[in-house]
């Protein structure tokens, strides 16, 4: 993928993100309303069709340290570590708690 067009990619998402985190706070479906906009990339429910990780199904604690080692870059990504800074503490545990939810390989409504 170009430089621009990954740049592109990641504003998009952040632009989702930022949508999201808004209308997620307060929200009994904060988790799942977080994680619609990883759909883009790791697939409806965090499973992913393409080559990239499922996330269904992954330990709770897995999910929030990998976002933690994105967003402080112990761990290489192309758009990941700029994703993870837009989160807080407390979404990174709303975001584990959902995909930890999810079966692997079930594709839910």
């Amino acid at each position: 993928m170009n430089k621009g067009r990954t740049l592109g990619l990641a504003a998009s998402v952040l632009l989702a993100c930022a949508s999201l985190v808004a209308h997620a706070q307060g929200n009994d479906t904060a988790g799942r309303d977080l994680a619609a906009a990883c759909a883009i990339c790791h697939g409806t429910n965090g499973v992913n069709a393409g080559g990239l990780p499922h996330l269904a199904g992954q330990p709770k604690d897995y999910i929030v340290q990998q976002l933690k080692d994105f967003r402080d870059g112990k761990r290489p990504a192309t758009i990941m570590h700029q994703i993870a800074k837009g989160y807080s503490a407390e979404q990174y545990e709303l975001l584990g708690a959902y995909f930890a939810s999810q079966t692997p390989g079930r594709r839910t409504k």
